[in-house]
């Protein structure tokens, strides 16, 4: 027989009775139950029920193991009386009575608990991550992030996709997030970058003429964390593609994201591949208050200031005398009564805003209920309604101002009313893409035009026109549109992407307008400037977040439940005690003094 096991804790059932058996794994729980011990023994594949009688050789060793430490136990497959089966567990229909047990790897007192996953401090549990990896759920998680890549790696090559790997040491670059920088001992002064995205070696790859390039890439980012979001390093599913337009990238991607979807996703409903709607930027930013809507949530935000415009409720009235200003409606379709209006207005008032106008409709009250509904009268109010398609017992929240400002808030207050009346069917999931982004911004910080998304995006504009812009033709600057799109499933953006801009004349003046001059472009981008002079097809890609899909389909709200080793929320590792001070030896050859800050 095997030195530690004949069979894994998860493989054994009823046919097997009889058998003589070795099995090791770890200690989930044990049992006193008048005089016998039952141990339930856990491995990576499941659990078996173990019974040691007082007679048994193994009774005075069982007695004295303590929960999860590793053993091995010889003994005898026996199928559970019908009243005795556990229907819950795959090897509920049988235990094994135990001759021998051999303890091959105490425990001692455990910091954090397995055995029933109790909420515990995160601190704890990512000091003592090897034992919260232990607990079932994320255990579970863990294994299934595994079965992901495989199946997105196994996707990516059916539909003629190639595999590279593109380098971590690389160099510096203005991409939008801090580098991590690695200080060079033999060029001293000089440090290398770990990438943010391996974006510049897949374009050139493209250049390379090897047409549909992918990996599973890990990118590197000084940011701080999120609950969707990983400080210092998270993984996506990188790919280029040449020779392609936006609908040839829509088309390659959606049946690997959809499969994926449907093979893991517990049977819930998943948006076809090739029905991803498609949502232009200013449209969804209309319609949802967002650039990654969740379209679980039916309702559509819509803009009523001309029932507002001139009169009535003179709040909304003098907004709407100032330029870009606007009046935007939430429906609340069942929310119609004071106390859900009233609870609506706590909760804005709760986000820092002033409050949240409503109007909601009753029986026997002509024209609405609130105070907006008696300035307004009855006819205003019941245009309104008419407008978003309400009834007597719906409701309608308002949001006034500048749109670029309030729209967030707005969004929010969309998802909150769907969250509050459980209008949302979550047990699906929706996917769509967001098309048409702004190639600009102005920064009013800055008070300068910059890049509001992917800097290497091809403008959606007539080339030679493009290289004719005056830097200084704001208006019609902020009016262009790129070739950007994002990837949202069930409001979390998975991934960004784009056609390239290919054409060097046209990346150089694409950094002017922005401010860059040729010459930091050129010092910047360079090795792939001077690739795109030597022949570069059109291309485009994205990157879907392997960190994100894990997370939706494990369906927990916290990144670092499906990272195997994450970094807290202030970019510590606490199991390692990483970051951490080096020896003097080490600055040393690095050319490298580190300065203390005063506090």
């Amino acid at each position: 027989m095997h030195a530690y096991r004949s069979q894994t804790c998860g493989a054994l059932r009823p046919a097997d009775a009889g058998k003589e058996v070795r099995l090791s794994g770890w200690v989930h729980r044990k049992r006193d139950h008048g005089g016998l011990l039952f141990i339930d023994l856990r491995d990576n594949y499941g659990l078996t029920q173990i019974v040691i009688a007082p007679s048994s050789p193994a009774f005075a060793a069982a007695e004295k193991v303590r929960a999860e430490s590793v053993i091995r136990i010889d003994g005898k497959v026996v199928e559970r009386t019908a009243e005795t089966v556990n229907a819950n567990l795959p090897t509920g229909g049988i235990e094994v009575q135990a001759s021998a047990l051999e303890v091959l790897g105490a425990a001692e007192e455990l910091p954090l608990p397995v055995f029933g996953e109790p909420d515990y401090p995160e601190d704890i549990r990512l000091k003592f991550r090897f034992l919260d990896l232990r607990r079932e759920k994320l255990h579970r998680s863990i294994l299934l992030r595994s079965q992901v890549i495989a199946s997105l790696r196994r996707r990516m090559i059916d539909q003629g996709f190639v595999e590279f790997q593109t380098p971590i040491l690389t160099a510096s670059s203005p991409e939008g997030a801090r580098d991590f920088l690695v200080p060079s001992r033999i060029h001293p002064g000089k440090f290398y970058a770990l990438p943010q995205a391996p974006q510049q070696f897949k374009q050139l790859l493209m250049v390379a003429g090897f047409d549909r390039y992918f990996q599973i890439a890990p990118c590197f980012r000084d940011e701080d964390a999120r609950a969707d979001r990983s400080p210092g390093e998270f993984y996506q599913l990188d790919f280029e593609m040449s020779f392609v337009t936006q609908e040839d990238v829509f088309n390659a991607i959606e049946p690997v994201l959809a499969g994926v979807f449907e093979e893991f996703g517990d049977g819930k409903p998943v948006t076809k591949a090739g029905t991803f709607p498609r949502i232009p930027y200013a449209e969804a930013i209309a319609k949802y208050g967002s650039d990654k809507p969740d379209l679980r949530n039916p309702l559509i935000l819509q803009d009523v200031s001309e029932h507002f415009r001139g009169g009535g409720f003179g709040v909304f009235a003098r907004i709407l005398e100032k330029p870009k200003t606007a009046v935007w409606a939430i429906p609340a379709p069942g929310g119609g009564s004071r106390a859900f209006a009233d609870r609506m207005n706590s909760w804005a008032q709760g986000e820092g805003q002033p409050g949240l106008g409503y109007i909601f409709w009753r029986e026997g009250e002509e024209g609405g209920a609130g105070p907006i509904a008696k300035n307004i009268g009855a006819e205003k109010a019941n245009a309104i309604r008419e407008q978003l398609g309400l009834e007597v017992g719906d409701a309608a929240f308002f949001v006034a101002g500048d749109p670029s400002v309030f729209y967030k808030f707005a969004g929010q207050a969309r998802n909150k009313v769907a969250d509050e009346l459980n209008l949302s069917d979550k047990e699906q999931f929706k996917f769509c893409w967001i098309v048409d982004f702004p190639m600009y911004e102005w920064s009013e910080d800055e008070k300068k035009i910059d890049f509001s998304h992917n800097p290497f995006s091809m403008p959606n504009y007539d080339h030679a026109a493009f290289l004719g812009l005056d830097p200084n033709d704001k208006d019609t600057i902020l009016g262009i549109t790129a070739f950007q799109y994002d990837i949202v499933c069930n409001g979390v953006e998975l991934s960004s992407g784009a056609i390239r801009n290919h054409k060097p004349e046209i990346m150089i003046k694409a950094f002017e307008i922005a401010g860059y001059g040729r010459e930091v472009v050129e010092e910047k981008f360079g090795g792939m400037l001077n690739a795109f002079r030597y022949g570069a097809p059109p291309h485009g890609g994205s990157a879907p977040g392997v960190d994100r899909i894990v997370m939706l389909l494990a369906g927990v709200e916290n990144i670092r439940e499906v990272i195997v080793f994450p970094f807290n929320q202030q970019a510590q590792d606490l199991m390692m005690n990483a970051p951490g001070e080096v020896t003097p030896k080490q600055l040393k050859e690095l050319h490298i003094r580190v300065v203390e800050t005063k506090s």
